[in-house]
């Protein structure tokens, strides 16, 4: 296990708390922060899951109804709660994203999560917990698809949470995108939706990026929103130490009658230009059917050739 770091420290420490791998016997707890989702949505989750030979437990906001909610921000606390509380849980992975987690976040005690430590799963609205795990407590996090999208993702992408969650290599390698920057780099990876990343600059959970090597990814946003969201990570200084920068799925993003005139990745290859760290697009994460697990908070080498990016 990567050894511990100060939690006011965590940005400093280049490595940072590994929960342990699972093993067959293992207890994960599947629960929602967000929207709500039924059982029938993350039955064929709890079978995969089962078949790796995990204990599944349900927490009580599965099936719970507050509007939108998996249940009242209350209900989503104390769910949330206990799973990290209990050292019997060794994986939590969130249902589905949608929009919630942030409405409680402050009043989890994550403490949990030091003395009996483990891992965070999911995407999209999970990115509140990913910062905030990895830059405030220094615990390593799961960028990873969540079980409302299991019937929906490649095999590939399914396995690549098995490799993770079970402590095998993965290795990235895909073909390069015209607008990459060519380099290579090494640093600890942090980072997730970038509307979301965007919301919390300033806040309690804001985030460091020197030598960090900074994901992004989002769907279903306006170019131009797209172009106000990476002028606030440069204006903030997010950019100017990176060690790179990897770009996930970018999906439906939305145009004006009279269009903004780039794609979202012209947008933010524009926005790194000055810059000389490697970049690259077309990374195998998001909000894609090919959602690949990748670790937050751990070291990672990117290489980025003149035909193809090699990501470990």
């Amino acid at each position: 296990m990567s050894r511990r770091c100060l939690p006011d420290m965590a940005f400093l420490c280049p490595m940072l708390l590994r929960p342990p791998y699972l093993r067959a016997g293992d207890t994960i707890v599947i629960l929602s922060t967000a929207r709500r989702v039924t059982i029938e949505e993350i039955t064929p989750a709890i079978g995969l899951f089962e078949s790796w030979g995990l204990k599944v437990r349900l927490g009580k906001t599965i099936g719970l109804v507050h509007h939108q909610f998996a249940g009242t921000d209350a209900e989503r606390e104390a769910d949330l709660q206990a799973a990290v509380s209990d050292p019997d849980v060794r994986a939590i992975m969130c249902a589905r994203g949608g929009y919630g987690t942030v409405r409680m976040m402050d009043n989890i005690d994550w403490t949990g999560l030091l003395t009996h430590p483990k891992w965070f799963c999911g995407f999209s609205d999970m990115t509140y917990v990913h910062v905030h795990l990895n830059q405030t407590l220094g615990v390593q996090t799961m960028h990873s698809t969540v079980p409302v999208f299991f019937p929906k993702n490649t095999p590939g992408a399914i396995e690549t949470l098995r490799k993770q969650l079970f402590g095998e290599e993965v290795v990235f390698s895909f073909p390069a995108n015209p607008l990459n920057r060519k380099g290579a780099t090494k640093g600890v990876m942090i980072g997730g939706n970038l509307s979301i990343l965007y919301s919390i600059t300033g806040t309690k959970s804001g985030f460091n990026t020197a030598n960090k090597i900074l994901y992004l990814e989002d769907i279903d946003e306006y170019l131009y929103h797209v172009d106000r969201m990476m002028m606030n990570l440069k204006r903030s200084g997010k950019l100017h130490d990176l060690a790179g920068l990897v770009v996930g799925g970018l999906t439906d993003m939305k145009d004006n009658t009279i269009p903004f005139g780039m794609t979202a990745e012209e947008i933010i290859r524009e926005h790194v230009e000055g810059y000389d760290f490697p970049v690259c697009f077309d990374f195998p994460a998001g909000h894609i059917a090919d959602n690949n697990t990748i670790v937050l908070g751990k070291m990672t080498r990117m290489e980025v050739g003149e035909n193809n990016v090699t990501v470990r």
